[in-house]
Order: structure tokens, then sequence, then C-alpha cells
């Protein structure tokens, strides 16, 4: 595992507690994009609560989980997606169409494929989950 993305890391570490049934799980290193990630999934009732703990070694996030993911992971490299280029993509990273997301950073913000697609805007592919 590349120790240079914390992305990949975070994704990892959330997929690992959830498939031997953990309740929460802890995230570390912390970034201002990994921040408005975790809060998308929680926004969209895959996370529970998102806590970030400062302690002596660094911060980290404390989050709850809630049983609701089945796959969920970093998008390497980042795409590049065009309005036209989203069903493509949903193909490759979802199981169904309208079944889970695809988390993307646009010019007005990260959200969501469906968010993205109904403010007609593209971007880059970050994560998704399901």
């Amino acid at each position: 595992m590349s120790l240079n993305d914390s992305m990949s890391n975070a994704f990892s570490a959330i997929l690992n507690a959830e498939q031997i049934g953990k309740r929460e799980a802890t995230i570390q290193p912390v970034s201002k994009l990994l921040k408005k990630v975790l809060e998308i999934l929680q926004h969209n009732h895959y996370l529970g609560e998102l806590k970030e703990v400062t302690d002596s070694r660094g911060n980290y996030y404390l989050l709850q989980l809630l049983g609701r993911i089945n796959k969920c992971g970093a998008i390497k490299p980042r795409m590049a997606v065009g309005i036209d280029t989203y069903e493509k993509f949903e193909k490759r990273y979802l199981l169904a169409k309208g079944f889970g997301i695809i988390i993307v950073s646009t010019n007005q913000g990260i959200m969501t494929h469906v968010e993205a697609k109904e403010k007609k805007l593209g971007g880059k592919l970050l994560a998704y989950c399901y």
C-alpha cells in the first residue's frame, strides 16, 4: 500500500473495518480534501458521525460506521470527466445505474456525480462508494 496517498489509505481503512464488522474506524493523516469527501459520504448515509480528534501525535478522524458500505475506493489516476462521459465511469465504478456515488472535484467544489450532472459540470474523479 502506498503511504503517500491519504485518500486511498482512508478508503482501505474504512473498507477493512466495515468487512470485519467494526463500529468505528480511525483515519490518519487528515486533510481538507479527505474531510470533504468523508462529509459527502456522511451526507449520503454511508457513514455516521465524523469527529476530528487532536492529540500529541497529530490529528485523526474518528468515524462511526453504519455497515452500509459494500465497496469504496479512491480513483487513481484522477481522470477528467465531461458532462457527456459520466455514464462511462458509472458503468466502470458502480454496480448499477442509480446505485452508489462517484465523488467528483469540480470548479464549484467537491460533490457527487449526480449533483455535477444536474449542474452540468465536468471535473476530476476522486472516489466511488456503494
